[in-house]
């Protein structure tokens, strides 16, 4: 069990052993605990720093017992400075607008959810997912959760990225977009989008989950620099690892 933080009488459980989903050939397991009760999110807050994700009313952390090549990320907000590829990004997205709600699922987000899903996870579990399932992912949650839905001039919804409020900054959870706009770089836009309301927030970090060497899928997060990576020693630098 790795990046386990002393958390009192806090119960921890490990998964069965599964096809790993980023690397082909490997098996993954995870540490997995509930936030539940009063204290949710202060522990959901120090399982964070400590490298964990969360998903609904769960947080969990890779523990593969032959395998490490996930690695937890995050963005320095007060240091970050566009690429030239960002900037080009940002502005291939201008005049989309970015609106902040609560956690509440809809319609025309499962609608957007279902074809994101259809086109790039066709043949994985998530895409047998139904309306109730995306609002559990959504709804079901014990944080300060809020959505961000992007939008054409015109109204039209074109991306979505659900995410939460942490005491060191904003953890996106999950995004998701119209396929047929893949050439627009959404998802990386939505990141640019996150890092604008952490900086106008003044919050330090935006977490983007697990980089996994190796996974062409995961390839994208190195682009936002500076990052830093979870180790058994605390965060370190992204590039330091690379050396």
């Amino acid at each position: 069990m790795k990046h386990k933080p002393s958390l009192g009488t806090q119960f921890f459980f490990a998964t069965p052993p599964l096809p790993c989903p980023y690397l082909a050939g490997r098996i993954e397991r995870r540490v997995m605990t509930e936030l539940v009760g009063r204290a949710a999110a202060a522990l959901h807050d120090a399982l964070s720093l400590a490298g964990y994700r969360r998903s609904h009313r769960i947080a969990y952390t890779p523990a593969c017992p032959d395998c490490s090549d996930c690695v937890a990320v995050r963005i320095v907000v007060g240091e970050f400075v566009m690429s030239p590829s960002l900037r080009r990004v940002w502005k291939r997205n201008d005049g989309v607008k970015a609106e902040t709600a609560t956690a509440t699922a809809t319609n025309e987000q499962f609608a957007l959810f279902a074809a994101y899903l259809n086109s790039r996870h066709g043949n994985g579990e998530m895409a047998r997912m139904d309306f109730h399932d995306y609002r559990e992912l959504v709804e079901d949650t014990p944080l300060d959760t809020f959505i961000v839905e992007f939008r054409e001039l015109g109204g039209r919804l074109i991306g979505a990225c659900l995410a939460d409020r942490i005491v060191s900054g904003l953890s996106a959870v999950y995004s998701f977009f119209d396929p047929a706009l893949s050439r627009r770089s959404l998802g990386s836009y939505m990141i640019l989008s996150l890092l604008e309301q952490a900086k106008t927030e003044g919050l330090a970090h935006v977490y983007l989950g697990y980089w996994v060497a190796g996974s062409s899928k995961m390839a994208y997060k190195a682009r936002f620099r500076p990052l830093e990576a979870h180790t058994p020693e605390g965060w370190r630098r992204f590039a330091e690892l690379q050396r």
